[in-house]
């Protein structure tokens, strides 16, 4: 089986010079087909890209795709797995470091051709903690899927994380990508790991595979305010409803509902939500167009997916 490291980054350059050689070394040893290690720079305005470019001189199989521009995680990732000649891509993100033997247990999970994704367990750095993460479940309730941490001691995941999960590209190509009205950040993972399960395919986690992430040190936060944080965060879950929520009695609940939602937020004076809704509003006609495409490859409801994860 061919496989493909995929690495978004942008203004990464410290993460990258204490990542990448790890990532490289369990890549390089891997035996049981092609690999390849594609970077994709976001517009970096950092030493990215000179950095990378060096990289490359010295390590095969290696790869450097730059953009001119910062586009946001979703067109960056597309635009990798497009370039992959393996017949699974794994994400991971700068602020990700593999451990050792990784990619057998993430990988195995292959074999099985109903299988379209399988993510890895984060041994998230939170501050002076570490908190085991990667298996996702939650439930529809008020008219927005609300998800949280599910315990890693099970296989079945909602969703798989986009810094650290393994894609078939057979399957991610026919479910169109990361879906990139999300851009910049947040719920693309989520939302592609959704259309999966709602289309029949299986989406996995896999607790052997282990990678260390440290969250407080990715792109995000050093390049954006926290209510503009919240305010994406916000936007993207309308968003995600309006495109995939295709079970009548859901539709019907959100739209019951957002008057208190929004009534809500007017008592506790919280302008992002108004600020997300009202950018997703905007965003409205595309949001139907993609929510029309992505139906036709519905097998399951959303009550029938939610039921696997109670």
């Amino acid at each position: 089986m061919d496989i493909s490291v995929i690495i978004p980054n942008y203004n990464g350059e410290n993460l990258l010079k204490e990542n990448l050689g790890r990532v490289y070394q369990e890549v390089a040893a891997y035996k049981l087909g092609e690999a390849e290690i594609i970077v994709v720079d976001d517009g970096s305005s950092d030493g990215s890209v000179n950095f990378l470019n060096e990289f490359s001189k010295t390590h095969r199989n290696f790869k450097v795709l730059v953009g001119d521009k910062n586009l946001g995680f979703a067109p960056t990732v597309n635009k990798g797995v497009s370039a992959a000649k393996g017949e699974v891509v794994i994400l991971l993100n700068t602020d990700v470091c593999p451990e050792k033997g990784f990619l057998e247990p993430l990988l195995k999970h292959f074999s099985d051709p109903k299988v379209f994704a399988v993510g890895c367990l984060d041994k998230s750095i939170e501050g002076d903690k570490v908190t085991l993460r990667g298996r996702g479940l939650g439930e529809w309730k008020r008219g927005f899927l609300v998800h949280r941490r599910g315990e890693v001691n099970k296989a079945n995941t909602l969703w798989v994380s986009g810094g650290s999960a393994a894609f078939r590209k057979s399957v991610w190509e026919k479910l169109g990508g990361f879906n990139e009205l999300y851009a910049p950040f947040y719920y693309e993972d989520i939302d592609l790991s959704y259309r999966a399960l709602k289309a029949g395919f299986d989406v996995l986690f896999e607790p052997k595979s282990i990678v260390v992430h440290e969250h407080e040190k990715g792109a995000i936060k050093s390049k954006y305010s926290g209510f503009a944080i919240k305010t994406i965060a916000y936007r993207n879950q309308f968003i995600f409803v309006w495109e995939n929520a295709t079970d009548f009695s859901l539709r019907l609940t959100h739209v019951v509902w957002l008057p208190y939602h929004l009534a809500q937020a007017l008592v506790r004076f919280d302008l992002a939500f108004y600020l997300g809704f009202f950018e997703a509003l905007i965003l409205l006609p595309k949001i139907i167009i993609t929510s029309l495409i992505v139906k036709r490859q519905f097998i399951l409801s959303d009550k029938e997916v939610i039921s696997k994860f109670k």
